[in-house]
């Protein structure tokens, strides 16, 4: 029998540092759906509530996460992630054997996996998606340590995609465009956005924040922004990243707060707020970036990545930037005067490489 005469069965798993890897798979299981691929997600906690939210009918496998606890001190943080080692080393080989498990039971035509190390198989075509092919540290041994490392477990998979643009002006910068690349074939694959540009929408809100990351410093960042608030006139929309999540957070008048939004409810206060203020995280700078919106990105304390990223598309003219520690007030005043130069982005790039992915499956 022609395997290409049945609906392609497609797992998908992303990772659980914060909500952005689930966020990002949304725009690629609404693809391979229209592809009348049959999905499965592999997820637990809040990943799995976001998407359980986004979809109904689909799959899910639990899969746990890799759990990663942060240090509220930027100085300790690389020494906190270091003695957790051996933890996600634990993990990503539990995932290797739960792949198999799952591949006798279910039989998956294919696996792409989005940063979940684990999750490829010499009997099931797997696909590794990153747009941190280079960790920046700042320290040039560590930097090329990390590396050698991150390839030994990509170039395990079939192919490696990348959201992001292959040219000088890209997103990402250096972390995905090193000098030397995974020995696995790899793709720029555009960026990954679930939101779409609508033209001529009024404007309701002068700044949007988005909360997110890790604990404690989710937390230390929101309360922040709550103080910032209720020092100024301007009307806030507060998003606390906190889905399935019904506690209330007391906020000044000013502020209208939600746990959390889904994708249609996401698009229209971004699309009705002046700014967006957010961590640097990479989905929501791809999510900014495809609107086309004023931002402001505060780089989680101690994430190298963030701290790169949001200088890099400073340095464009992308987005403006400041960090934790900052004067709030101060730096928001600046955004409003910053020279924003916003790039028009081909956001359905990824679409000719989902195409093509499931024609050669």
């Amino acid at each position: 029998m022609n395997k290409n005469l049945h609906a392609k069965k497609i797992l998908i798993a992303p990772l659980d540092w914060g909500l952005g890897h689930a966020t990002r798979c949304i725009v690629l299981i609404q693809n391979l759906q229209k592809l009348k691929c049959d999905i499965t997600v592999a997820a637990s906690g809040k990943t799995r509530k976001l998407l359980e939210n986004e979809f109904a009918g689909i799959t899910f496998l639990n899969l746990p996460g890799y759990e990663i606890s942060y240090s509220g001190n930027k100085r300790f943080l690389p020494c906190k992630i270091l003695l957790q080692v051996p933890k996600i080393l634990k993990i990503i080989r539990y995932e290797n054997k739960w792949l198999c498990e799952m591949q006798n039971k279910y039989a998956f035509d294919a696996v792409i996996s989005d940063n979940r190390y684990g999750l490829y198989s010499r009997t099931i075509t797997s696909v590794f998606i990153t747009h941190q092919l280079s960790i920046q540290t700042n320290i040039t041994w560590l930097d090329r340590m990390l590396q050698h490392y991150n390839y030994s477990f990509i170039n395990c998979f079939n192919e490696c995609w990348i959201p992001d643009l292959n040219g000088k002006l890209n997103i990402a910068g250096a972390l995905s465009h090193p000098p030397k690349m995974p020995a696995i074939p790899s793709k720029y694959i555009g960026p990954l956005s679930r939101l779409k540009k609508i033209n001529a929408v009024t404007i309701n809100y002068k700044w949007m924040v988005i909360i997110s990351g890790p604990e404690p410093q989710r937390s230390i960042f929101e309360g922040k922004i709550l103080e910032l608030a209720a020092k100024i006139n301007d009307k806030f929309m507060i998003v606390r990243g906190l889905p399935g999540d019904d506690s209330q957070k007391p906020a000044s008048s000013n502020c209208m707060l939600f746990n959390h939004l889904g994708t249609e409810e996401m698009q229209t206060a971004m699309q009705q707020s002046e700014f967006i203020i957010s961590r640097c995280g990479y989905t929501t700078v791809m999510e900014v970036l495809s609107l086309q919106k004023k931002s402001v990105f505060i780089p989680t304390p101690g994430q190298t990545e963030q701290e790169y990223l949001a200088k890099h598309l400073f340095s464009q003219n992308w987005s403006y930037t400041f960090n934790q520690d900052d004067d709030f007030k101060l730096h928001l005043k600046k955004a409003t005067l910053f020279n924003y130069t916003l790039p028009e982005i081909n956001m359905e790039q990824y679409k000719d490489v989902l195409n093509d992915f499931i024609e050669r499956l």
